[in-house]
């Protein structure tokens, strides 16, 4: 290349009085220009997706803000129509909350970031993304299962659950990612709008769930044996691990 811009050079040298200082004139208006176009474009294109994103996390905290809302109006109605149960609504943070049901905890929490899906995701495959590539950038709202006495008693080692993923676009429609008594077909992505009514049925399918899912007693040859040490730190950190499906595999629940 630096060869044959040379040759360029020399033969612009040949036929032009002041061939040096008007070739390089040229060159750098030339070069100028399109570092410039190159950067204007790039900087198009970052503005584009930062746009995106930005609309979509707004998207998401609005919804997430509505989960929280709703989420306490049900646990007060509960409240009132059984008051010997304990029912429980507390918000940790703006993307954070739980609400505690009989033996339950469920905890909603807000990822900050936007996220899109793999190539060989079945949602990546629907005409609905197909036709616009940006309606597959999604916020996510992550729905957690544990054990009341985990926290209770301080059994940091205890196991809980993620039981489903609400994801939600650029155009407040969504999906949920999980169970099947919580989750929604992904075909149902370019229909379904989130808003009260869809938060409502969520919440109140993950709680339907979660009371569903029982303790199970763990196989005993995953829990025959146990150390000194083991037994000795029981009593002062809660060493020993609880979980629904402690020596069980949990792959779906082999749905």
């Amino acid at each position: 290349l630096w060869k044959q811009f040379n040759l360029k050079i020399n033969s612009y040298r040949e036929k032009l009085e002041k061939p040096y200082e008007i070739f390089i004139g040229l060159f750098l208006k030339y070069l100028i220009r399109h570092i410039f176009m190159d950067t204007l474009n790039l900087c198009n294109q970052i503005a584009k997706k930062s746009s995106l994103l930005n609309s979509i996390v707004n998207n998401t905290k609005e919804a997430f803000l509505i989960f929280s809302k709703t989420a306490e109006e049900i646990i007060k109605e509960m409240q009132k129509t059984s008051p010997e149960t304990k029912f429980v609504f507390q918000n940790k943070s703006e993307l954070e909350f739980e609400i505690r049901f009989g033996e339950d905890i469920l905890i909603f929490t807000m990822h900050t970031n936007v996220f899109e899906f793999s190539r060989q995701h079945e949602v990546m495959k629907l005409p609905y993304v197909t036709q616009d590539k940006e309606r597959s950038f999604c916020g996510m709202i992550n729905i957690y299962n544990f054990l009341s006495d985990s926290f209770d008693y301080d059994r940091d080692y205890d196991i809980g659950y993620l039981i489903g993923r609400v994801f939600i676009n650029k155009e407040n429609h969504y999906f949920i990612e999980g169970k099947r008594e919580v989750g929604l077909l992904y075909s149902n992505f370019n229909t379904s709008i989130i808003n009260k009514e869809s938060i409502s049925s969520i919440i109140l399918s993950s709680m339907e769930y979660a009371n569903n899912f029982d303790l199970l007693v763990p196989p005993f040859d995953e829990v025959k044996t146990i150390s000194v040490g083991e037994m000795k730190l029981n009593s002062s950190s809660k060493r020993i691990i609880t979980a629904k499906r402690l020596g069980f595999e949990f792959q779906q629940d082999r749905e």
